[in-house]
């Protein structure tokens, strides 16, 4: 039984928090908190697996709470926000630290929206509760690294990730140089949040990275991170490749899916390419 911790300051979001979370009998809610300063209070008498944490609250905002949390008692944690621009920084700043997972609040009333972003919120609440707070380390990186090097020959690399994934992502292609293979990134990731993650991590790359677009070359030098709404595929052939986007159905749960990435990579280029599969939820890239 996983144990969670929500706190959000609007009381009709945490009832509904709770129903989500404890709908399928294996997600307990321990306790609740309008805003950080009772949530502290409440730490000191309950130690949950997982919180699920607001940005924007009173007396204290969520990112302020996740970096004391972080620095004395880390612990996972899911943000649950709005997806917009601005709070899609802001959820990039908390993954940066620490966080695990974020999650798209819903702001309608509607039962079939609920009900998809309840699946949404289990699914990273349990993996949550079964990763390792912190970043990816050197070490992990580095071996990681090997296989993007020099012994990938410019093939072209495919990486897949899922909850916590972004940091990893990050620590790697922080330290590639320009001149490095084609890169196609699957992250797991709400669709309001991909453009700025993408963003993110050109500002800290000397790769180039940006949010895929239909037919967008796969070429050195440059990573695609797929739009948070859609499919990314490669098309084209092996010698002048491209980005398909697809609004297809879900595959494993997910879209964007690893395994159309993954496949479609296959069927152009054969075993000369590369396939990374980081931090994961589920069997999606598996």
């Amino acid at each position: 039984m996983t144990s969670v911790l929500i706190i959000d300051d609007d009381a009709a979001t945490r009832v509904r928090l709770r129903e989500q979370l404890e709908a399928k009998g294996d997600i307990r809610v321990v306790a609740e908190a309008e805003d950080p300063i009772v949530a502290r209070r409440l730490l000191d008498r309950v130690t949950p697996d997982v919180i699920t944490l607001d940005l924007l609250m009173p007396r204290m905002d969520g990112l302020t709470f996740l970096k004391k949390l972080m620095a004395g008692r880390p612990m996972p944690v899911v943000v649950v926000s709005t997806v917009t621009q601005e709070d899609g920084h802001a959820c990039l700043d908390a993954i940066a630290q620490g966080a695990v997972g974020v999650v798209g609040k819903v702001t309608l009333p509607h039962p079939r929206l609920w009900a998809r972003f309840g699946g949404e919120l289990r699914r990273q609440v349990r993996a949550a509760a079964m990763s390792a707070t912190g970043q990816l380390g050197h070490r992990g990186a580095g071996s990681i690294l090997d296989s993007v090097g020099e012994r990938s020959r410019l093939r072209p690399v495919m990486i897949g990730a899922s909850t916590g994934g972004t940091e990893a992502i990050a620590s790697i292609l922080a330290r590639l140089p320009e001149a490095s293979p084609p890169i196609a990134i699957v992250q797991h990731m709400p669709a309001g949040f991909t453009a700025s993650f993408a963003a993110r991590l050109n500002e800290h790359s000397a790769v180039r990275v940006k949010e895929a677009a239909d037919g967008d070359r796969l070429e050195p030098g440059v990573a695609l991170v797929a739009p948070g709404h859609v499919h990314l595929e490669v098309a084209g052939t092996a010698a002048r490749p491209t980005a398909r986007l697809q609004e297809a159905a879900p595959v494993n749960r997910h879209r964007p899916s690893v395994d159309c990435l993954f496949n479609t990579a296959a069927q152009i280029f054969g075993g000369a390419s590369v396939g990374i599969l980081l931090t994961g939820m589920g069997d999606d890239g598996a």
